[in-house]
C-alpha cells in the first residue's frame, strides 16, 4: 500500500471509529480479523470491485451502454420513416433497445415531461421550458385535393374555397396555418366547413377519397402528387415550413446520447 505501518494503523483506527466496531484483534505477534471484520470483508471486496467497474465503464471497457429508449412519434411518420430505420439504429447505437410510442404532438410532449417516454420526433415548436429540442429535417407543406374533386369543383381562385370542406387535425387548424399565415398568402379563406381527423394519416386518406382539401406534409404526399392521385391547389402560394425536432427533457442526463441519435436521424431522408 506504500504506507508506513504507523500510517496504515492510523487509517485502520479511523475506519474502526467511523464504523463503531473493532475490525482487527491485535497482539504483539499477530493481527486477526474480528467477527465484524469477517462480516465486512466480502462486502468490502464487492465494493472495491464495483468501484473498479465504474472506472472501466467510464473508459468503455465494459462494452456499449445497455439502455432501453422509448421514442415517441406521429403515426404516419413512425410507420413510413422511423420503424423502417430501426435496423440501422440498432447497428449504429449498439446496446440500446429502441421502443416506439405513437401519439400526437401535445401527448408526446406531456409524456416526455412526465418521463413516460424518453424523447420524441415532433414538428411542434417547443415552448415548454422543461423541454429541449434538436432540429433535424425541414418539413414543407402543400395544399392538396383529389383530381376528381377539383374537376367537379375547381379551386383555382380564393373564392372557390367556399365550395370545399377543409380537413385538419383539430379546431385550431394546426396544418392550415402554414397556408393561412404564409407571407404574401391569401389569409384565412372561407370554407364550406371543417372536418377534424386528429391524425395526419387519416387526413390524407380522406383527401384521397375526395371528401375535402387539406394542407399536408409534402414528404407524406410526394408519391401521391407524382402519381396524380393528388393535385396542388393555388401552387403560387409559398407555404410556411417547419422542422422535425428530437424533443427531450432539458434536465435529462442522456443529452449526449440524444445528440448522437439526432445525427443519425438527420442523415436519413424523410419518406
Amino acid at each position: 500500500m506504500h504506507l508506513t505501518p504507523a500510517a496504515l494503523g492510523q487509517r485502520i483506527r479511523k475506519l474502526e471509529d467511523d464504523l463503531g466496531v473493532r475490525l482487527f484483534r491485535r497482539t504483539t505477534r499477530s493481527v486477526e480479523l474480528t467477527e465484524a471484520g469477517l462480516a465486512l470483508l466480502p462486502v468490502a471486496k464487492r465494493a472495491l470491485e464495483a468501484a473498479a467497474d465504474c472506472a472501466r465503464a467510464a473508459r468503455g471497457e465494459l462494452g456499449p451502454i445497455q439502455l432501453d429508449l422509448m421514442v415517441g412519434t406521429r403515426h404516419e411518420l413512425g410507420l413510413s420513416w422511423l420503424v423502417p430505420m430501426l435496423p440501422r439504429l440498432r447497428r449504429e447505437h449498439p446496446g440500446i433497445t429502441f421502443h416506439i410510442y405513437f401519439g400526437s404532438g401535445p401527448d408526446l410532449e406531456l409524456r416526455i415531461r412526465h418521463q413516460h417516454i424518453d424523447c420524441a420526433v415532433s414538428s411542434r415548436r417547443v415552448t415548454d421550458p422543461k423541454l429541449d429540442a434538436i432540429e433535424m429535417h425541414r418539413e414543407d407543406y402543400v395544399l392538396v385535393g383529389s383530381p376528381k374533386l377539383l374537376k367537379a369543383r375547381p379551386f383555382s381562385r380564393p373564392e372557390h374555397a367556399a365550395a370545399h370542406v377543409l380537413v385538419d387535425a383539430s379546431d385550431e387548424m394546426d396544418l392550415y396555418r402554414y397556408f393561412r399565415d404564409a407571407p404574401g398568402g391569401l389569409g384565412s379563406l372561407e370554407f364550406a366547413g371543417l372536418v377534424r381527423m386528429g391524425a395526419i394519416s387519416a387526413m390524407r386518406l380522406l383527401v384521397l377519397s375526395g371528401e375535402g382539401v387539406a394542407v399536408l406534409p409534402e414528404y407524406l404526399v410526394a408519391k401521391d402528387l407524382a402519381a396524380g392521385r393528388l393535385t396542388r391547389i393555388l401552387p403560387k402560394v409559398g407555404l410556411l415550413h417547419d422542422y422535425f425536432r428530437l424533443v427531450f427533457r432539458s434536465d435529462d442526463p442522456k443529452r449526449t446520447l440524444f445528440l448522437r441519435l439526432a445525427e443519425t436521424l438527420r442523415s436519413e431522408p424523410l419518406r
